[in-house]
């Protein structure tokens, strides 16, 4: 998607772009390669060829700091296909805000392979985040933006997180999609294990404090809640994502201009 994708240059919203894509040109490469463009003034287009090629070179290094930087978040789900080296991310804590005794106590990783849990205590530690966010192009979470990101930077200064963020909360809202993370995998046919299922945030924060208190067979749900949270991010997002972009109409004109 993100290669059909105008709307990310200064001065080009989704009518712009949609006109493009109707004039037959719908990608970058097509762009550039057009002397002139109706509407679009001649020093206009020679900046927008610059923006293209600078896009166009970051999408052929994948470099996440640039498109991190230079997309606004609402459209990084844009990136999901190009960027394959996705990182979904869920955290649990101890039921307190940062700054008031707030601490994560565990949080889960999931790059579509291997489901990493680091747990406070044992191996939670900023350098270990660090080294999985490192690793991935393209972040993964529901409501992350808001509540995940910012709690996990305000209690382990110095994490960076510069790399593209699909917040599926913020994508559902914009489907017109309602509910949290458990009821919109139960739209979508996804299924927890019976174990866990049922189970909050304030429930994960109870085990949490049994656990301190000596069982371990708290932790190992609270482990299993995490994990399913953050593995069923993945699944999720390639829902969302096949949902935006049918909300483009980018297939109406991929149909009508590509068919022979």
């Amino acid at each position: 998607m993100i290669r059909h994708t105008f709307s990310i240059a200064k001065g080009i919203g989704e009518r712009l772009e949609r006109r493009l894509w109707h004039y037959g040109i719908l990608t970058w490469e097509e762009f550039l390669g057009l002397p002139s463009i109706p509407g679009i003034g001649r020093e206009r287009k020679g900046w927008l060829d610059e923006t293209f090629k600078e896009f166009e070179d970051a999408l052929s290094r994948k470099d996440k700091g640039f498109f991190a930087r230079r997309m606004r978040r609402r459209e990084h789900w844009r990136l999901l296909p190009e960027f394959e080296r996705v990182l979904c991310l869920d955290i649990e804590t101890n039921g307190l805000e940062p700054g008031r005794g707030g601490y994560a106590t565990v949080v889960g990783l999931y790059d579509g392979r291997q489901c990493i849990q680091l747990v406070k205590g044992r191996d939670l530690r900023a350098e270990r985040i660090q080294e999985e966010l490192d690793r991935a192009d393209l972040l993964i979470t529901f409501y992350g933006t808001t509540f995940d990101i910012p709690f996990l930077l305000r209690t382990f200064p110095g994490l960076r997180v510069d790399l593209p963020h699909f917040d599926l909360c913020f994508a559902a809202r914009r489907l017109g999609l309602k509910g949290g993370l458990k009821g919109l995998e139960g739209c979508f046919g996804l299924k927890r294990d019976e174990a866990v299922h049922g189970m909050n945030g304030f429930d994960a924060v109870l085990l949490w404090h049994r656990y301190r208190r000596g069982s371990k067979e708290a932790l190992d749900l609270l482990l299993s809640y995490n994990r399913e949270d953050t593995k069923n991010l993945l699944p999720l997002s390639l829902t969302f994502y096949r949902m935006l972009r049918a909300s483009t109409g980018i297939e109406e004109y991929l149909k009508r201009h590509l068919q022979p």
